[in-house]
């Protein structure tokens, strides 16, 4: 399909517009990518709660778990630069991984959800990365590594980050930096510098109203002793969404939940994966790399979120049992989410990618309709 400039903007707009007028958004921005070029991009609304900062066209905004992507797909680049396969076993890069029945997870398992280490039975802080390393390294699974997969909310980035240092040398902060958000020019940041704090919206916690779907999963989220307890809040640390506001806390490289940045940013460089892995006359990921981002690994009940779930090799897919899907109508679609609405993702068939960031949460951990009506518009 070849998406018309005018006509999507007649479409998407007043959707927009709703989002804040009736589906409380403070502030937002979409952007809409095909064939490499920009297609739409819309913003709006306020970047603070007392309305005195709007949202401009080079706001940057906390995108929480859609930095697992971009992290993602950091592991895969360093990957194909070293020329490491997929099912190669991760203790060959990180040998002190092979400890508590760890010995023969492989990094497609590592990478879809499946090596059963999502949560930590040591009692670590977010912001020790060493003592959070030590922890994952003693862990035992906790569930026979590629029989099943369950999000891996917090110690999900943790792993990705040791396995760019192993393979590579140098932190995944700084891979990003150095291989794509500089030569591209992505107002992209896993760790934000000082200087630029003065662009970025305040994020703001969900108010509370009915619980979300699934009903089970958001209630064992709050109930000590659950997997999707253990999973949210092990390493511990960073609980409210006011304590992520702060610069210091910003400058901190947290790759599972910590990256800022805008959507044109996110959108462009997803249309890198949704092109064939090129921009600007050069090649930064082959098609064997593209096919590990868009080929299902593992599709099933997740164990955290307790609904039916679909990984690649670090990206989210859409199940084939799933009640809504997130990534439009392409089964090549791939891209990741962002706790409480904010959504990325690149559809490879069509040579879309899209990408949708707020500062006002709502309680889903998933895309919601404000991104998802979008969505839909899109391919409608």
């Amino acid at each position: 399909m070849q998406l018309d400039a005018d006509q999507l903007l007649h479409r998407l707009k007043p959707l927009f517009r709703e989002n804040f007028e009736k589906f409380g958004e403070l502030g937002a921005a979409v952007s809409v990518w095909q064939n490499g070029k920009p297609i739409v991009d819309l913003y709006g609304g306020f970047r603070d709660a007392r309305r005195e900062h709007p949202w401009t066209s080079d706001t940057l905004v906390l995108v929480w778990s859609a930095t697992k992507g971009i992290g993602s797909a950091c592991v895969l680049h360093a990957m194909q630069e070293h020329e490491i396969k997929i099912k190669r076993r991760v203790a060959e890069f990180w040998p002190e991984f092979a400890q508590a029945g760890k010995e023969q997870i492989t990094l497609a398992q590592l990478l879809s959800h499946q090596a059963g280490l999502c949560a930590l039975d040591r009692r670590v802080d977010v912001l020790d990365y060493d003592a959070v390393i030590r922890a994952l390294e003693a862990q035992k699974p906790l569930w026979p590594p590629g029989t099943a997969h369950g999000y891996h909310a917090r110690t999900f980035g943790f792993l990705l980050d040791e396995l760019v240092r192993r393979i590579a040398g140098k932190t995944l902060s700084d891979y990003w930096h150095e291989n794509f958000a500089r030569p591209l020019s992505l107002d992209f940041w896993i760790g934000l510098p000082e200087k630029e704090n003065p662009r970025v919206a305040t994020m703001y916690a969900p108010r509370s109203g009915k619980p979300p779907e699934p009903k089970q999963f958001y209630a064992d989220l709050v109930t000590p002793g659950t997997l999707a307890r253990k999973t949210f809040t092990s390493p511990y640390g960073l609980k409210t969404v006011s304590g992520m506001n702060t610069p210091a806390i910003r400058a901190h490289p947290i790759v599972s939940f910590g990256g800022i940045g805008s959507a044109s940013a996110l959108a462009r460089f997803y249309s890198i994966l949704a092109n064939g892995g090129k921009a600007d006359g050069q090649t930064f990921f082959p098609g064997e790399t593209l096919e590990w981002m868009s080929a299902t690994l593992t599709d099933g009940i997740d164990r955290v979120f307790q609904i039916p779930t679909a990984f690649s090799a670090g990206f989210m897919k859409d199940s084939r049992n799933a009640a809504r899907r997130m990534l439009g109508p392409s089964r090549t679609c791939f891209g990741h989410p962002g706790a409480g609405g904010s959504h990325v993702f690149a559809d490879p068939e069509n040579k879309i990618a899209f990408a949708y960031v707020m500062n006002q949460m709502e309680q889903s951990l998933l895309p919601n309709e404000k991104s998802l009506r979008l969505v839909d518009a899109i391919y409608q």
